[in-house]
């Protein structure tokens, strides 16, 4: 079986439409025949096909279904591509078709909660969270809102917390209560309603901790409840 990309028509080469894949069929059985048939209907077809021109239509295929990370602003010192592509399969469709823009950095901008607070004034986007330990453990939080000082919680259902461990778990609202973040000059929160925070960091971005906690019924992020910030980035996703 073989696919051309034109058809003749009174002695002329007239291309086709990119949709559309004109199949020739032809083997000691059955006399030759030409069927034409959706671009879709072809690749689902080529895994009955061993001639080297299907194949290699079958990994151009693949290849571009795979082309579905977001494109990123700079490059992550915390994520690589399988990181990122498990934590898109979980952020809201809001999120999905748009770059991630790195908003804060330690490695860039230092180690200041008010930096990463002045970093996001004005920024109305939903953002990553992402901390690794000096034990190497990476893990954050999606907010649905960016980080701000506030008297009061805020966010909203779709904020979530997630740890490598190595292999990805979310924790998602509970419904419990509704402290989703809060933060001050001189720490973060996210989660709250127990014992202690889901996740705190405190004014440096240097100590941190993570406990089980109401709001997301989550196990602690870290690899221990007490930790120290080795790096932290913040990115959000936006035009």
């Amino acid at each position: 079986m073989w696919s051309r990309e034109r058809i003749v028509k009174s002695g002329a080469m007239k291309l086709l439409p990119e949709n559309i894949k004109v199949l020739y069929f032809a083997n000691d059985d059955l006399e030759p025949y030409v069927e034409i048939i959706k671009v879709q209907d072809s690749k689902r077809r080529m895994s009955m096909c061993s001639s080297e021109e299907s194949e290699a239509e079958e990994a151009d295929y693949h290849e571009q279904g795979d082309d579905s990370l977001p494109n990123l602003s700079d490059h992550s010192h915390l994520l690589d591509d399988q990181h990122i592509e498990r934590l898109c399969a979980h952020m809201p469709p809001r999120t999905q078709g748009y770059p991630w823009q790195l908003v804060y950095s330690t490695a860039i901008h230092g180690s200041s909660l008010k930096t990463l607070y002045r970093n996001m004034a004005g920024l109305e986007s939903p953002v990553l969270l992402v901390v690794k330990d000096m034990q190497k453990k990476v893990f954050g939080a999606f907010s649905s809102d960016p980080f701000k000082v506030s008297k009061y919680c805020y966010g909203t259902g779709e904020t979530f917390l997630f740890s490598f461990d190595p292999e990805l778990k979310t924790y998602r609202w509970s419904g419990q209560n509704s402290y989703f973040v809060s933060g001050n000059w001189e720490s973060l929160q996210i989660g709250g309603g127990g014992s202690g925070f889901a996740l705190w960091l405190d004014a440096d971005l240097y100590h941190g901790a993570s406990f089980s906690c109401p709001t997301f019924q989550n196990a602690p992020l870290s690899t221990h409840e007490d930790f120290l910030v080795q790096d932290l980035e913040v990115w959000t996703m936006t035009n």
